[in-house]
């Protein structure tokens, strides 16, 4: 049986640890602007081109002859993400193009290159499987050391720029003719996204890193009312089932990215249930893509 004293001591848990608490405080953060902002599926699309960068890591890898061949995968996802998160907003801005087809484009570029450049690499579509769904087996001391780095960077935004942030995807039009740096908001909102999901490949896996970034906020809005208790309160969720996760592998051979993911929309279903047995008992934020904006409001009154 491990105690917890083994968990703690163990290279091989402590580093995924550190992580999961990281990926429960950043994700939250960043999925309860892309609720506000309807672009809940944009972890998904950032998710795909991140397999692009791995791939891209492992040729480069190749090339340089690097040990262990993935030594750059981590780099190469970083890369990739954050391109793709300033390409979309490219697309969707200056080409004119719907956030829908540029998600799109993402989804079915990001795993078809992947796909073909790991081949290109000497390697298969098997090694991508790790960052796919997750795997505590590869986590190493300079995963952790990067984590922490992106996470830092990610709270730094999202919380320290929370005010600027929530002007902008509540009210985009408003805040543009306020003369708020919009499209500079729009930009460091789909980096954090994209910071998030390489933070979150490792543990969680790039197809489910998305869910940790919505489900918690959707369960959240059943219990509080509030932007800044909707976000605090998300970031509890999150933490509690990531670390719930995470252990519950260490002593029952399941995927975690999967466990931590089904706690969530666990999380959700309890919050929502709850509601329903008992609509008088606490208050519910709406929808955050429901609440009419500042401009509706003023056209109604």
């Amino acid at each position: 049986m491990i105690s917890p004293l083994d968990i703690l001591t163990s290279d091989l848990l402590r580093y995924p640890l550190i992580i999961a608490v990281l990926i429960g405080l950043t994700a939250p953060v960043v999925g309860t602007y892309l609720v506000q902002k309807r672009l809940s599926l944009l972890g998904d699309g950032l998710g795909h081109v991140a397999l692009t960068g791995v791939a891209v890591g492992w040729l480069v890898g190749a090339w340089t002859a690097a040990s262990p061949a993935d030594l750059l995968a981590i780099p190469g996802a970083l890369i990739a993400s954050v391109l793709g998160a300033v390409a979309i907003e490219y697309v969707r801005e200056i080409g004119h193009t719907s956030r829908d087809v540029a998600l799109a484009i993402l989804f079915y570029g990001g795993i078809a290159g992947g796909v073909v450049i790991i081949q290109l690499a000497g390697g298969t579509s098997q090694n991508l499987m790790g960052y796919l769904f997750g795997s505590l087996s590869t986590v190493t001391a300079p995963d952790a050391v990067i984590a922490v780095v992106l996470a830092v960077v990610v709270l730094g935004i999202g919380v320290g720029l929370s005010g600027l942030l929530s002007a902008v995807t509540g009210d985009e039009e408003f805040a543009r003719a306020s003369g708020l740096p919009v499209r500079l908001v729009n930009v460091l909102i789909a980096l954090m996204a994209a910071l998030t999901v390489t933070l979150s490949m490792r543990i969680v896996g790039a197809l489910m890193v998305s869910a940790l970034m919505i489900v918690p906020v959707a369960a959240a809005q059943q219990l509080v009312v509030g932007f800044a208790r909707t976000m605090r309160t998300a970031m509890v969720i999150a933490v509690v089932c990531a670390l719930g996760g995470l252990l519950l592998t260490v002593y029952v051979d399941l995927p975690p990215g999967g466990v931590i993911v089904l706690l969530t929309i666990g999380v959700y279903i309890l919050a929502l249930s709850t509601r329903a047995i008992i609509p008088g008992r606490g208050p519910r934020l709406p929808d955050l893509d429901q609440v009419p904006s500042d401009q509706e409001t003023r056209a109604t009154t």
